[in-house]
């Protein structure tokens, strides 16, 4: 049974993530679908606080699909973190006659999301987004997809250089808590080496598997690593200590930073977005809160925000089967 909602907000919040447009474009387009008023809130909870709104209509997100970033802007709220900020934010949805609430972001987004609906009973249902891919109860976040191939991309013109100079490179992305971007980005470029914060192998390791691999016969090497990789304070202690015990290489470092968060989406990311964007009004117009939409085994599905939060996805321990056997 459809419940009477009659106007929706929705906002993204945290780190920008590919994709997050396309997501917004569903949500504002499935809300008009359905005859219910929908408005934008910039610059997440700060917005919400601040009462920072829009009225979109289905016309007001066009061409916005293929653009990286969010139109509605992002920000992190220290003053959504506490009471007196939710209260004000509260107050500005029960003024403004918004019935229910759209999120979009990851794990920080909903941890405010969870609290914010203990104290208030709101409806709210999430969108993940994040290019991590770190948040439970769905196989795939918005941005990852991206996020991958901009890596993979960069890894493939890194070693152009690497093999015209006979060098080693380390190469950071983005995964302090999660390696799935270290992994398979690893994989796909063909890395040498691929360190995760899932799996201590220790730099003694490191050195020993790349010494093989220049008697192997390599002339160049490519070790991705996660920033969040068991193998030392930072990268560049980890360049030194190769340095010091691998004199075969000239080793260089590259940290790709937020170049992996831009970009425009990939049709993936674009498609995923848009079915989890439609799923999350399907999902509160049939009385659903406190929940996250996300895919599993390529189904659109709801699962409790509670149960998103309950650590990140496991790493697939055949990636890294996989991993270890096509880089000899």
């Amino acid at each position: 049974m459809k419940s009477k909602l009659k106007k929706i907000a929705v906002l993204t919040s945290g780190g920008d993530a590919p994709g997050m447009n396309a997501a917004i474009r569903a949500v504002v387009r499935s809300c008009a679908y359905h005859n219910v008023e929908c408005v934008g809130v910039y610059r997440g909870y700060e917005g919400l606080i601040e009462g920072d709104f829009e009225i979109l209509d289905a016309r007001s997100v066009k061409n916005i699909i293929n653009r990286g970033g969010t139109f509605l802007k992002s920000a992190r709220s220290k003053e959504f973190m506490t009471k007196e900020g939710r209260q004000k934010a509260y107050d500005h949805l029960i003024r403004e006659e918004i019935d229910a609430l759209v999120t979009i972001g990851g794990d920080g987004t909903f941890r405010g999301a969870i609290v914010f609906n203990e104290e208030f009973d709101f409806p709210i249902v999430g969108i993940p987004g994040t290019i991590d891919n770190d948040i439970n109860g769905t196989d795939f976040t918005i941005g990852y997809d991206t996020a991958l191939n901009t890596v993979v991309e960069a890894i493939d013109k890194i070693r152009d250089t690497a093999n015209s100079h006979n060098r080693l490179f380390l190469i950071e992305v983005m995964g302090r808590d999660a390696g799935d971007i270290a992994l398979n980005a690893g994989i796909g470029a063909g890395a040498e080496e691929i360190l995760i914060p899932e799996q201590d192998l220790g730099r003694d390791r490191l050195v020993e598997s790349l010494k093989r691999s220049k008697k192997s016969g390599k002339s160049s090497s490519i070790v991705v690593v996660s920033e969040g990789g068991q193998i030392g304070k930072n990268i560049m202690g980890l360049a030194d200590y190769i340095r010091q015990n691998l004199t075969e290489y000239e080793c260089k470092v590259t940290v790709l930073g937020h170049i992996q968060r831009g970009g425009a989406p990939s049709c993936f990311d674009r498609v995923l977005a848009s079915r989890l964007g439609v799923g999350a009004i399907d999902a509160l117009l049939s009385g659903e809160k406190d929940i996250m939409i996300g895919v599993i085994h390529n189904k659109v599905t709801s699962v409790p925000f509670k149960k998103s939060l309950e650590g990140s996805n496991k790493i697939d321990q055949s990636l890294i089967r996989v991993a270890d056997i096509i880089s000899i």
